[in-house]
């Protein structure tokens, strides 16, 4: 038996290939979801030719292995690249005769419409799973989206809306190479409050955000307050390097104070929560989060370990304050994910002992680290170095 899996593009007769027309007339069986197969025209179909409607993988497998003829087409939609079926039916289909011809993607489709070239763009999607627009758009690309099922434009919108973004230049574009096909232009509020088809895709341009080169951003920087602690520029790019945060991780920062370790994380993770009791600090921290354009920091007012419990899954945990609930504060985190890095920042020998013990007794191995820095000051045209606090750094590590 011969399979032919055929992208169709953007599931109108016209976006077909002539070899994929070709496959099709020539096929005994076509497969495929029910809006493909009645986008045939009838000329397309030989007189010979079976349709038979499936949509998911094991119902279209069950059709191919009950089917008595030596041709079959199984029609998808788009590209057969890009974010399509074929990627789980090739290795079903392994022991048959198969070929793959792809179709015209909505993304070739949509870059098409707008005049834009689309090799650069972050893409995403959005169909029928969850999607972070916040975390797209954050990667200095314009953010592409497949879209469907309850995340839809508006709802993409809402979110980037919610996080700051109201301003942000989106396009939509419904039905692409259809008869109804429409381009809708506006900004992250306007689209927010809309209505799509079901068959829309969405770009967003790539939000404005600080151009971090090196983690431990200069103290200056940041917008402080005397009466609101701050981690400093070298123990924050050190407290990084025991993170080790990689672009798909989400974050935490307990006791984030003015918000610079959140930010940083926030400047290279996916998406980043940070908690903080005090309300004149959180209000600092959202200033430091516009300034550098940390769009992906979510701040939470409250203690830990309480305000921890909703959080979603850490990968990585900064602790900067602990409020004297060392313990429960590492326990908590422990139970949302023992694999998760966590380093602790402590100033005191009480704190440094309470981290130590915690992490021990749930069975992480320590590393601790104390952090020395002089800085210079001018005084009498001569230069005098300062000492600052000391702070160690407790990495708790999973093995």
């Amino acid at each position: 038996m011969k399979i032919t899996l055929i992208g169709t593009g953007c599931g109108t007769a016209e976006t077909l290939t002539e070899q994929a027309r070709v496959a099709i007339y020539e096929s005994q069986l076509v497969i495929g979801a029910r809006r493909l197969l009645n986008s045939l025209r009838t000329e397309e179909l030989s007189g010979t030719c079976r349709l038979a409607e499936a949509v998911y993988a094991k119902e279209i497998i069950g059709l191919i292995r009950a089917a008595e003829c030596d041709r079959v087409c199984v029609l998808l939609s788009g590209d057969s690249g890009f974010y399509s079926g074929a990627r789980l039916l090739l290795p079903a289909l392994a022991d048959y005769e198969t070929r793959v011809l792809p179709g015209i993607s909505s993304l070739q489709a949509f870059a098409a419409r707008l005049g834009q070239a689309w090799q650069d763009w972050t893409l995403c999607s959005a169909h029928g799973v969850e999607c972070d627009a916040v975390a797209a758009v954050c990667g200095e690309k314009p953010a592409f989206f497949l879209t469907g099922g309850r995340m839809g434009p508006a709802e993409l919108c809402r979110q980037l809306t919610k996080a700051g973004l109201a301003g942000l230049p989106v396009a939509v574009g419904e039905n692409l190479m259809c008869p109804d096909e429409r381009i809708t232009r506006g900004t992250a509020s306007e689209l927010a409050k809309g209505s799509f088809a079901p068959l829309s895709v969405m770009l967003a341009e790539a939000a404005p955000r600080f151009a971090q080169r090196t983690p431990g951003l200069p103290d200056e920087l940041f917008q402080r307050s005397e009466r609101i602690p701050m981690t400093k520029q070298e123990v924050r790019a050190a407290a990084l390097a025991k993170l080790a945060v990689r672009p798909d991780d989400i974050c935490w920062d307990i006791g984030a104070g003015t918000g610079s370790v959140s930010v940083e994380l926030a400047l290279q993770a996916k998406q980043v929560w940070a908690v903080e009791r005090n309300a004149a600090a959180l209000a600092l921290a959202e200033r430091n989060r516009v300034q550098f354009g940390a769009w992906n920091l979510c701040l939470k007012e409250g203690s830990a370990p309480d305000a921890l419990k909703d959080l979603p899954t850490p990968d990585a945990v900064f602790v900067g304050g602990s409020g004297g609930k060392m313990e429960g504060i590492l326990r908590a985190v422990h139970h949302a994910n023992p694999k998760a890095r966590i380093c602790v920042a402590a100033i005191a020998l009480e704190s440094l002992s309470a981290a130590c013990t915690a992490l021990e007794e749930l069975g992480y191995e320590i590393d601790v680290t104390q952090i020395a820095v002089s800085r210079s000051r001018s005084a009498a045209g001569l230069h005098l170095m300062t000492a600052q606090n000391p702070v160690w750094l407790i990495a708790g590590i999973q093995r």
